[in-house]
Order: C-alpha cells, then structure tokens, then sequence
C-alpha cells in the first residue's frame, strides 16, 4: 500500500495514494494506522483525496480503527472523501460512525479542538 506521511505539530497527515482500498489490504491499512499510536505525535488526519473505491471489509476497519484511537486519547480524522466513497459509505450506514472533514485544513481544525478537550477534561 502506497502512503504519504506528512507529519504537522499536532499530527500526521497520512495520504492513501491508492485509487482503490480493496478489502486484502484491510490488514496493512491497520498496521500503517496504529503504529503511530505509539509515536509522539498520536493524532492523524488520512486524507481521502485519491480513492475513488472502498471495500466495506476497509470501511469497517476504519471505524474500528478510529474508536481505538479515541480510547487511547488521540484523534483521527478523515478527509477529502470522493463523493462516490461518501455515498458508499453512507449507504453502508458508516459515515455517521467517522469523524469526516470536507479538507486537510478542517480536519487540522478538529484534531487541535479535541487536544483542548482533552487537555480541559484533566
């Protein structure tokens, strides 16, 4: 799977350079995924702009992997979704269980107000 990591202050900008996620690199998404959880900068914005499919295999992974990152405190965020992956994922009632941003630059906005949440909340 082909990824670009762009790491900011507050979080990595993981770009999937993949036009479609099909469902036998569920697996390798998740590897990629959760090993910044274990990194310094935990929070990450995947940016969406490139995929035109999604396998539902992949969908639900990604749900699953977002609910993790919120348990260990940390945000993910996705962004820039292809109409045709939002449908699909709609459809597939998923979307209204992701924290979906129309671009980078509000999913940026997200990840720094859920910091102060959690910053107030101790």
């Amino acid at each position: 799977m082909k990824v670009k990591i762009d790491t900011k202050e507050k979080f990595h900008v993981i770009t999937i350079e993949e036009p479609i996620l099909a469902a036998n690199m569920t697996e390798d998404f998740k590897e990629i995924l959760l090993s910044f959880q274990n990194s310094a900068t935990k929070n990450i914005v995947i940016n969406c702009k490139n995929i035109s499919e999604m396998d539902e295999q992949v969908a639900n992974a990604l749900v699953s992997i977002q609910q993790s990152f919120y348990d260990k405190n940390s945000s993910l965020v996705i962004s820039n979704l292809q109409l045709q992956v939002e449908s699909f994922l709609d459809r597939k009632e998923l979307l209204e269980l992701m924290n979906v941003t129309p671009n980078e630059s509000e999913a940026g906005d997200i990840v720094q107000m859920e910091e102060i949440e959690r910053e107030l909340d101790f």
